[in-house]
């Protein structure tokens, strides 16, 4: 394997680890729409502003979200709105196993 391969493999676990964080996975959902200031994130969320602004933080420097201020708001966006397909295929999959594992319940 050449090192490019490797370089994008850990990069690839690094945005995994990431997002490996119910939280930061429904900032994406809140943000699948479009450009959102802090304040509206914690208004859909129900979470305190901190907590928020530290998961936007690690979600920033990680490239997965990009930021812009606005007088005394910042707003977010999703760096590469594709992530969001990305989300779905895997919630699609989750629900698969789920219906799955139903299925394998009821059978014992």
């Amino acid at each position: 394997m050449n090192m490019i391969n490797k370089m994008i493999f850990e990069l690839h676990a690094e945005i995994c680890k990431t997002l490996a964080n119910p939280k930061r996975l429904e900032i994406i959902n809140a943000l699948k729409d479009g450009e959102k200031s802090v304040n509206e994130i914690v208004d859909i969320m129900k979470v305190s502003q901190s907590n928020i602004s530290q998961h936007l933080t690690t979600m920033r420097q990680k490239g997965i979200v990009a930021a812009r201020r606005a007088g005394k708001n910042i707003y977010y966006k999703l760096a590469y709105p594709e992530m969001v397909k990305a989300c779905k295929i895997i919630r699609g999959i989750l629900q698969k196993q789920l219906k799955g594992n139903q299925k394998l319940a009821k059978r014992i």
